[in-house]
């Protein structure tokens, strides 16, 4: 496997993705925005992808075991690198997760929340991801779209709905994500393809996903257009190009104006 990657953030801010290839593995994490809210770690976000990052790649360099089981140790094991934060709070630096691994015949899958991995199939496309979050209050999602970014009223919209997500984050009645809990692994989306299906793949962050998600100024077809002529850099900047007509998010409602955005290109 050929794995061509790119990171970029989306504004001044450190990037809160990360993103790491092999010759049979893809992993791309997706930092969850704290809104300016307490985390009770004194770490914060882009430190607890970075170490999820590295011991997820290193336990799942072993083949013979399960993306959840290497997930959920890499979770256990960040944890006790900072056993001095609150990794009681549900604020506590968290991630998506989205894994491709090779195998012998398969390629093997792990998405964990809304970081999409996407499968390109002789001409078709499958899209593979967890959108438990998008059916999580609602009401103040609506609150939030109804604000243009950089605006006050946006800024405590937001920090309403983050406040409120916690409470139902890494609960049966919410939705999960690579936190401080490593029985969160075992709720993620997993599978498996046979390799022959399969002629290239992308496993990505939502930051660029939403070029076709949400933006609808592409399709799929035309992604993998983008990232064979021009790779993960050129695909990353076809998503600003496209923001930048939109900077306050007045016709494509955002959290944010530009997403930190990853890409890992995957081809045979």
């Amino acid at each position: 496997m050929r794995v061509c990657l790119n990171t970029q953030p989306g504004g001044a801010s450190l990037n809160e993705d990360w993103v790491a290839g092999t010759p049979s593995l893809a992993v791309v994490l997706d930092g969850l925005s704290t809104a300016g809210l307490s985390t009770g770690c004194s770490h914060g976000v882009p430190w607890y992808v970075a170490h999820l990052g590295g011991y997820l790649t290193v336990a799942l360099a072993d083949p013979d075991r399960s993306l959840s089981d290497g997930l959920s140790e890499a979770i256990e094991r960040v944890a006790a690198r900072h056993p001095e934060c609150d990794l009681s709070n549900p604020g506590t630096p968290s991630a998506t997760v989205a894994v491709l691994r090779q195998g012998a015949t398969t390629l093997e899958h792990l998405v964990l929340a809304d970081s999409p991995i996407v499968l390109e199939r002789a001409g078709d496309y499958e899209v593979i991801t967890d959108l438990r979050v998008d059916g999580v209050l609602p009401e103040l999602q609506a609150e939030v779209a109804g604000h243009e970014t950089h605006t006050p009223g946006h800024r405590e919209a937001l920090q309403r709905l983050v406040h409120a997500q916690r409470e139902v984050r890494n609960t049966p009645e919410g939705y999960w994500v690579a936190a401080s809990t490593p029985e969160a692994a075992y709720h993620a989306l997993t599978g498996a393809t046979p390799i022959g299906e399969v002629q290239t793949a992308a496993v990505m962050s939502d930051g660029v996903s939403r070029l076709v998600t949400e933006y609808r100024m592409a399709d799929w077809a035309e992604v993998f257009k983008v990232l064979r002529a021009d790779g993960p850099h050129g695909l990353i900047e076809s998503v600003r190009k496209i923001e930048a007509t939109d900077p306050t998010g007045r016709r494509w409602p955002r959290y944010k104006s530009g997403d930190d955005a990853t890409v890992a290109f995957c081809q045979w």
